[in-house]
């Protein structure tokens, strides 16, 4: 029987959590605390921006270590680094040594530390693996020009009948001048791609992977995954290149297994459609769902439904023909490369409440952006997207990171300080969503199929598992609307299990909820 939580219980953060950053060892966890039911959320951390416990003005490793009590308060059973390797960039993707840690962020004693502790509090860790590319500044590449070098197979290069004028599969131009010659590289030529026939190039991959794994890392974020044989816009619907696309992540996943079979892969398939992304799960254990995030956000703003049950329905469906019967995907809202949601929904605050609850009560295990939980704004260029995150109320107060400047729209409000106490605070609210998917299985693990909504300003789903199935209701307006609760061959839901705020009620056959409330009934 799933256990009943007061629908008013508050999730406010201690402030211990907030104490001053440092690299002091982190105090174990009482087994009890760990032995909490996995609520499947994941976090992905800019590192840069996190904590900052040496003083420097930039996060480091030690930095996530001194906050996994504020991650394991907040209820998420996972996070994700964003690229911790050497890197001459201020975003890491575009690596100069797989089997090393930025000297700016740690050491690899650091990164073991850090995976110590976090699973000792059980949270997985995994880590971004940028591999369709190296940096113009690897060892690898720095020798890549000289056809005598081994590794100038590693790379692809342009052929006197190469059109150097081509676009590439990601919209940038494809190849880029190194002397006399020309190489392949997708985004720019600061990322030259790495060739994937290649033997070589394909084993010290695998080897990258594996080393990490054994440095305490769950699994990866894979980078860029459908851009490994995706090079060129010919190539985006070519069946050969997806098959080669598959083929590859499979050999990568039979190489982590050896050392890991339990190895976490999600990947960045930055596809439009449900159909484009179900090829990949069957190497992968989820890929993100873009279409999606962007349809939760549009129903945020729009206050309407937009058909977003019928898709996911539709969307499940392709994913289970190819991955199984559980569901599994990546949903999320925004993440580095897009601009944030609060921007997005241009500083709703009831909107953005409606798109995190819509998020956390999906299938599958959904993915946080650090700040989000706060409503940190940012729109492009891309470094306002990843500004650092706010502890305090005061930018200057110990721990908090300088590396970039804050954005004034980002003030003392914003900040972990300010709404920890604040049982009205978006903070809070994601606490509670995620606390819930932890309290019932069915939330966190059950199937999904759509409900017939009374109204285009609700959406719902029901959620069920082999203990039983609750009903998720959102109201996406900011009015009261009700829904009949007669609907042939469905269980009957009688009882409001969960609610965001006070006031939904159950009338006979007829659920009344209150302007952008979400509830779950039992």
């Amino acid at each position: 029987m799933i256990r009943r939580i007061a629908s008013s219980l508050l999730f406010t953060l201690p402030l211990a959590l907030l104490a001053p950053a440092s690299a002091a060892p982190v105090a174990a966890v009482p087994a009890t605390a760990a032995a909490a039911a996995p609520s499947g959320v994941w976090y992905e951390i800019f590192v840069r921006s996190w904590v900052d416990t040496n003083g420097d003005g930039i996060g480091d490793l030690n930095g996530v270590t001194a906050r996994l009590d504020y991650l394991k308060s907040l209820g998420v059973s996972g996070i994700w680094l964003m690229p911790i390797n050497p890197s001459p960039s201020y975003h890491g993707y575009d690596v100069t040594d797989y089997y090393n840690v930025n000297p700016q962020y740690g050491t690899l004693a650091d990164f073991r530390r850090l995976t110590a502790a976090a699973h000792q509090r059980g949270i997985r860790v995994i880590i971004d693996m940028v591999i369709n590319h190296t940096s113009d500044r690897s060892p690898w590449f720095k020798a890549a020009p000289d056809p005598a070098s081994p590794y100038h197979d590693w790379y692809t290069w342009a052929g006197p009948y190469t059109d150097l004028e081509s676009g590439s599969a990601a919209g940038s131009r494809a190849w880029h001048a190194a002397g006399l010659q020309h190489y392949l590289g997708i985004f720019t030529g600061e990322m030259p791609d790495l060739n994937y026939d290649n033997a070589a190039v394909r084993g010290e991959m695998i080897k990258a992977g594996q080393f990490w794994l054994k440095q305490g890392a769950d699994g990866f974020r894979l980078d860029a995954a459908r851009h490994i044989y995706e090079n060129f816009p010919w190539d985006v619907d070519d069946p050969a290149a997806l098959a080669k696309n598959l083929a590859w992540w499979n050999e990568y996943r039979r190489g982590l297994d050896a050392v890991n079979p339990h190895t976490y892969l999600v990947g960045e398939v930055t596809q439009p459609a449900a159909t484009d992304l179900a090829p990949y799960l069957k190497p992968l254990d989820a890929v993100f769902n873009f279409p999606l995030a962007a349809q939760l956000i549009d129903a945020a703003r729009s206050e309407r439904n937009l058909g977003v049950g019928p898709t996911l329905d539709r969307t499940y469906a392709a994913y289970e023909a190819v991955g199984g019967v559980a569901i599994k995907d990546a949903p999320f809202l925004s993440n580095h490369d897009q601009e944030r949601v609060m921007s997005q929904l241009d500083g709703n605050l009831q909107h953005m409440r409606t798109a995190a609850a819509m998020l956390l009560t999906l299938p599958g295990e959904p993915y946080i952006y650090y700040g989000e939980e706060l409503g940190t704004r940012g729109r492009k260029p891309d470094p306002a997207l990843r500004e650092p995150m706010r502890w305090q109320r005061s930018t200057k107060a110990p721990g908090e990171t300088t590396w970039e400047a804050t954005d004034a729209a980002n003030g003392a409000a914003v900040s972990v300080e300010a709404q920890r106490a604040d049982p009205h605070s978006l903070l809070n609210l994601y606490t509670q969503l995620i606390h819930w998917r932890s309290e019932l299985p069915a939330l966190r693990d059950g199937g999904f199929r759509a409900y017939p909504e009374a109204s285009d300003h609700l959406v719902a789903w029901q959620r069920t598992d082999p203990h039983g199935s609750v009903l998720v209701v959102h109201n996406l307006c900011g009015q009261t609307q009700t829904m009949a609760l007669d609907v042939p061959g469905a269980p009957h839901f009688g009882r409001v299990l969960k609610q965001t705020g006070p006031g939904a009620a159950i009338h006979g056959d007829t659920l009344s909820v209150p302007a952008y409330t979400s509830v779950v009934l039992q």
